[in-house]
């Protein structure tokens, strides 16, 4: 509870004082402190503070009196009390103009009360309001505790923080995740993993407010739409890491009317409550994460020596392995070059990626969920291992729907992140699982090499790219390879002429010259160079059908083992 001016006004003592400016905000101006000042002020007047003076000095003069009391103002104190009778007899109208212009309250009393009086009583108040505050916060600190002790679940005690502070909560993990919110949260809720994404929750700026409170230096503020909203981190001591409490106050809301003394205790009471919720639920998410992937690398392994144990097993982490899977391997192909542009300090890459990831595993496990589909997912090695449950009568739609989807929810969250995905065979049995994997790791290696970044391939239809791979691994195929492509890459390193687009072009079109020139925008005179120095290059004739074959299917499988 708080003291006001007009607390103050209705003590005994001040039963004769009288409001001449400012009498409309006594019930709202705060008093923390008292005092008795005379010229000059200085710095010597802090916020929130109850004045008292006789005016020495400036009694006399009117316009010396008018900047006293504009420096009392200029240092938020909460009121100016004048004694009249010896120094000043009536505050100048000057003064009360300026003072009512600036909603400041301006009090004259006589001058037989005794400052002492005053500010005795005034201290007497002012340590019952302390008090009382004191035990009220100590309340909250103790019902927090006893939610935690109860296992509440975070939307509670969101819930109970936003009965306490009087405006919505949101608390979030370090990446921005919403883990809970209280009631009466605003719409812009619904663009907050957009703004999340953006980098604009939670502010990592270490920007704080000025302020020798040290829980109030931790605050930072964001401004979104019509919100002003508050920031505090929740930091774990066990792994030094940051989630996030938020606060919405609407944007006509200072600052200062919210960071009450109350309101700060509740909130400094708050991160303490939720470090715990955290440190709680940390460790046994953390321990599920590692018994998932620990569990999908060993499905990937083969490791499982019978159905029967890796069926209970996968009970175990809430899997299902009674449906039909399909692996499907991806690489995100553009995060560290997507957080380079972002111009953010290296230091916070690895979080940011962790987020990325976040975000990314989310689509997945959405766009299943939309299909109705068992999914089992992973991220290990710089890559989504995903199982996906599909229908065996119709493999390849359901594997097209389900990348389409994925595509579609990720160029609306993540537009700029590129992800190339290999797609395996369905193998029945524990070690199907194993056999799918190795078929969509080698889809994705045919993706990347013969198609580029960004594409995705399934292992079905990679016989003629899997036939080129393996004539690549084999050494006497390799030299032969090698010695036939090796001279048109040298030539473009050394004349930046691609000499290996101009035949792949060339054979494209069989043979047609004017195809040729045309696709690659050139002149035909300048197309026929190019194909006679790849001849003396090579020592091949492309007139030879033998030849040509031969330089087509070595820069094929070059390209497949490149």
């Amino acid at each position: 509870m708080s003291l006001h001016v007009d607390d103050i006004l209705n003590l005994d003592i001040m039963k004769n004082a009288i409001v001449v400016a400012g009498e409309n905000v006594v019930k709202e101006k705060e008093v923390q402190w008292v005092s008795a000042m005379e010229m000059p002020v200085e710095s010597f007047v802090r916020k929130n503070e109850f004045v008292l003076t006789t005016a020495i000095g400036c009694g006399h003069h009117h316009e010396e009196f008018e900047k006293f009391v504009q420096d009392i103002i200029d240092s938020e104190a909460s009121a100016l009390v004048v004694a009249l009778g010896r120094h000043i007899f009536e505050i100048p109208k000057e003064a009360i103009e300026l003072a009512n212009k600036n909603q400041f309250i301006l009090i004259e009393i006589p001058w037989e009360i005794r400052f002492s009086e005053i500010i005795e009583e005034v201290m007497l108040e002012l340590n019952d309001a302390n008090y009382k505050e004191s035990r009220k916060s100590e309340k909250v600190q103790q019902e927090l505790l006893n939610l935690i002790l109860k296992e509440t679940e975070l939307t509670c005690i969101a819930n109970y923080l936003y009965q306490h502070v009087g405006y919505p909560v949101i608390i979030t993990d370090q990446i921005g995740t919403v883990q809970a919110q209280s009631e009466e949260a605003p719409d812009f809720l619904d663009n907050w993993r957009e703004y999340a994404v953006k980098g604009m929750v939670p502010e990592r700026k270490s920007v704080s407010l000025t302020s020798h409170d040290p829980m109030i230096q931790k605050i930072q503020t964001i401004n979104i739409e019509d919100y002003c909203i508050v920031q505090l981190p929740v930091i774990q001591v066990s792994e030094n890491t940051q989630d996030y409490l938020f606060v919405i106050l609407p944007s006509d809301i200072s600052l200062d009317r919210f960071l009450t003394p109350y309101a700060v205790n509740v909130l400094e009471h708050a991160v303490t409550t939720i470090a715990l919720w955290f440190s709680r639920k940390n460790a046994v998410e953390e321990a599920k994460s590692i018994l998932h992937d620990t569990f999908i690398k060993e499905l990937i392994n083969g490791e499982f020596i019978s159905s029967d144990l890796a069926n209970s097993r996968a009970e175990i982490v809430g899997y299902n392995l009674n449906h039909p899977y399909i692996c499907i391997v991806g690489s995100p192909e553009n995060l560290k070059k997507l957080f380079n542009q972002r111009k953010i300090d290296e230091k916070s890459y690895q979080l940011w990626l962790e987020s990325m990831i976040h975000y990314i595993k989310e689509e997945i496990f959405y766009a299943a969920q939309s299909l109705q589909k068992e999914v089992m997912i992973s991220y290990q090695e710089d890559k989504f291992l995903v199982f996906l449950e599909i229908s065996l009568d119709n493999k390849k739609e359901s594997m097209t729907n389900f990348l389409d989807l994925v595509d579609r929810r990720l160029r609306s969250l993540l537009p700029n992140v590129v992800i190339s995905w290999g797609i395996g065979n369905y193998n029945e049995g524990v070690l199907g699982f194993k056999e799918s994997y190795q078929n969509a790791k080698i889809a994705l290696n045919i993706s990347r090499n013969k198609k580029g970044i960004g594409n995705r391939v399934m292992y079905e239809n990679t016989a003629i790219d899997r036939v080129l791979l393996n004539l690549y691994q084999n050494k006497e195929m390799k030299e032969i390879i090698m010695s036939t492509v090796e001279p048109l890459i040298e030539y473009h390193k050394l004349r930046n002429l691609d000499l290996i687009e101009t035949i792949s072009t060339y054979n494209h079109y069989q043979g047609n010259v004017s195809k040729t020139a045309k696709a690659l925008f050139l002149h035909r005179q300048s197309l026929l160079y190019r194909l006679r120095k790849i001849e003396e290059l090579t020592g091949l004739s492309l007139v030879d059908p033998d030849d040509l074959f031969l330089l087509d299917l070595s820069i094929k499988t070059w390209k497949m083992g490149f």
